[in-house]
């Protein structure tokens, strides 16, 4: 499982022109999800994103979790970041999971989010969506299951 982790100011997504979900302070978390994923990895990047440091301390160092900033967390589904283009221009998506796994876990995620107290938006899952987000610092952070960064 793959996320790209932004602190944002505010995020919000939209399915066919409707308002799927919104935040204001936390963290878009745009998520993907591998054919070889199981739970545990849901478990893992949950507990990681949670408790990911990079909100600013009172002396101005990345230092505190989104618990402790009050914020929010959005989460949007991203096979494409299975997209491999190692071999050519065009992204093979061999390693992304079935859309029904993939829903699965999507949803197993946000509900471990959730489970955290959290306020968590989402997108929906497999339409054609747009994200709109004020990324804050810019703070991006790359994250995978597999600990292949």
């Amino acid at each position: 499982m793959r996320a790209v982790v932004q602190r944002v100011t505010s995020a919000q997504v939209t399915a066919n022109g409707d308002l799927a979900g919104q935040i204001g302070a936390g963290l878009l978390v745009l998520l993907g999800v591998a054919k070889t994923d199981v739970e545990s990895d849901a478990d893992y990047l949950a507990e990681k994103i949670i408790g990911l440091r990079v909100f600013e301390d009172e002396g101005g160092k990345m230092n505190r979790p989104v618990t402790e900033i009050g914020g929010a967390i959005l989460v949007v589904s991203q096979f494409t970041l299975y997209g491999d283009v190692r071999w050519g221009k065009r992204p093979a998506f061999d390693a992304a999971a079935a859309p029904e796994r993939a829903c699965e876990l999507y949803e197993y995620f946000v509900k471990r989010v959730r489970a955290a107290g959290l306020l968590c938006e989402t997108g929906r899952f497999q339409q054609m969506m747009e994200v709109e987000l004020i990324n804050d610092g810019p703070v991006t952070i790359l994250l995978d299951s597999s600990k292949v960064f």
